[in-house]
């Protein structure tokens, strides 16, 4: 089971928010909305998919990296290498 089962409905709440955000910057562009309107927009729903990474990064941390972890060896190499990796996607995006 993934590390966020828990939060599970958070997440797709979460996500459910950011769809309806980007339909609606969609929208906006469409009807001509006011660029600075538009950015507005466009940062709240990065907001919403930035709590959900990282909500899922910590996730990611404190099940599947402690897990390996605790196995030590290769997987937990393995695993270190899968977050660093995305904690740098994540700082790039």
């Amino acid at each position: 089971m993934p590390g966020y089962i828990s939060q599970k409905e958070d997440l797709l709440k979460r996500l459910r928010r950011a769809e309806g955000q980007v339909r609606g910057i969609h929208r906006m562009i469409e009807e001509d909305t006011y660029c600075i309107d538009v950015l507005t927009q466009v940062s709240a729903a990065t907001k919403a998919l930035e709590t959900v990474a990282l909500a899922l990064l910590d996730d990611h941390l404190t099940h599947c990296v402690a897990e390996a972890s605790a196995q030590g060896g290769e997987i937990a190499e393995e695993k270190m290498r899968e977050a660093s990796a995305a904690i740098a996607r994540l700082v790039r995006s």
